[in-house]
């Protein structure tokens, strides 16, 4: 698919994806449309050669797998691992406030968000819904409010001349949502909003929500020569669209290879749960397509992941922020991302295999290692490899303003990276001998 094309297919997907849960359903209906089959994890698998596969856990995330020929799994397994997960506002249980004749919400910051940019936009809200029904069942449902029914107004600058010098945000104080004008003084009761936006017919009683905030504006794709992608969220929904748009390329073209993506929630506040790459999701749903351990270990050592997170492209505006000879320029490749540490999982055998790969698809390739003197963050690539005991390399496509409300990539690095997934999971899992 061409760059442009791709660029706006990634517009598409992140515009219906507010949060994990609808970016899961989304990756889920583009693979059954792609011929992939729906299982239940509480069913028992009766697997098929050369079919592809769908699971999910708690909604947030997805494993989407293809089981090859006979010989493929013995054979190792091309991975791709992201996750679903962006810092954002999240709304708190009892969310209702009343101050100054203004109905508000009380949110908690989820990840380690860049705050503030969430001032002064056209916010929505959207999430997962748990309820009884009518018969006495709990039920999940999806909500998405749709139109900008919220906002964090800023203080104006007559009443904080320091402002644009030094204006920090107190997370308890500053971030409640602004909804409306009261109507009769009373808090507002969230759950009667959530109430009429829930899009079923048997509601009985809802009992919890996970439900966060999101901005209205829609993703695009910008820059005097339509350069760049902005919008919400691409870390790291750009590396879930990528590994996805691979994976289906790949099963169309070559079922008889065994492949695998895994798109996991929590990344931005540790994966330290049932669905996150730190719980066992990838190792319960391996174990299912493998059963015989000794056959599993031995296709484990065979396979490698390429776990997928974006990388700090240079700033223009603050280059001094980066090591000048491992700064990542936009539009110029994906970025293999190295850590003396461990915090990204790259080796040398591993980047290797990713870098010829990308050599013989003509595609460029760059790398970031952090200046020496500043901390690095991590991604689910050290996670995973050590969870279970895969070779792991660490890549990114580069962007602008990670975390922020509202991020920049580049619009000829979706198909760069596109591209190199494709290719890893067509051929067959290289080593180094």
């Amino acid at each position: 698919m061409p760059s442009a094309n791709l660029a706006a297919d990634l517009c598409r997907f992140i515009d219906a994806s507010p949060t994990p849960y609808h970016a899961v359903q989304q990756m889920v209906d583009r693979l059954e449309k792609a011929g992939f089959v729906s299982l239940q994890e509480t069913d028992t698998w009766q697997l098929k050669e050369q079919t592809g596969y769908i699971v999910t856990r708690n909604d947030s995330s997805v494993i989407a797998f293809t089981t090859g020929d006979a010989a493929a799994l013995d054979s190792g397994i091309a991975m791709v691992g992201a996750h679903t997960d962006s810092p954002c506002l999240k709304v708190k249980p009892n969310a209702g406030i009343s101050k100054q004749g203004v109905s508000q919400l009380g949110v908690e910051v989820y990840g380690g968000a860049l705050l503030n940019p969430w001032f002064d936009r056209d916010l929505s809200l959207a999430g997962r819904v748990t309820y009884e029904d009518k018969d006495g069942q709990l039920q999940n449902a999806l909500v998405d409010f749709k139109k900008p029914i919220a906002r964090i107004p800023s203080l104006a600058i007559h009443l904080d001349i320091d402002a644009n010098k030094n204006r920090s945000v107190n997370a308890q104080k500053h971030l409640p949502l602004v909804l409306a004008q009261d109507k009769e003084g009373d808090k507002q009761d969230f759950k009667e909003l959530l109430a009429a936006e829930m899009p079923v017919d048997n509601l009985a009683r809802i009992f919890a929500y996970e439900i966060y905030a999101y901005d209205t504006q829609s993703a695009a794709v910008t820059g005097l020569d339509d350069d760049y992608v902005s919008a919400a969220r691409l870390d790291n929904l750009l590396s879930c669209f990528c590994g996805l748009t691979a994976l289906i390329e790949a099963f169309r073209s070559n079922p008889e290879k065994a492949q695998l993506l895994v798109c996991t929630d929590h990344e931005e506040i540790g994966s330290q749960s049932a669905c996150g790459a730190q719980g066992p999701f990838l190792k319960d749903t391996l174990e299912r397509l493998l059963p015989d351990n000794e056959k599993r270990q031995q296709a484990i050592r065979k396979s490698l992941l390429i776990s997928a997170d974006n990388a700090h492209a240079v700033h223009p505006n603050y280059a001094d922020r980066h090591d000048e000879d491992h700064g990542p320029k936009i539009n110029a490749g994906p970025v293999i991302k190295i850590s003396a540490n461990q915090r990204y999982a790259t080796n040398s055998e591993n980047s290797a295999v990713f870098r010829q790969i990308c050599d013989q698809e003509s595609i460029p390739v760059q790398e970031f290692v952090v200046r020496s003197d500043m901390g690095c963050g991590s991604t689910i690539g050290p996670i995973t490899a050590s969870t279970i005991g895969v070779s792991t390399v660490d890549v990114g496509c580069p962007q602008w303003a990670m975390h922020s409300i509202r991020e920049t990539a580049g619009s000829q690095d979706i198909s760069h990276m596109t591209q190199a997934m494709t290719a890893f999971y067509q051929r067959p899992v290289a080593t180094v001998k």
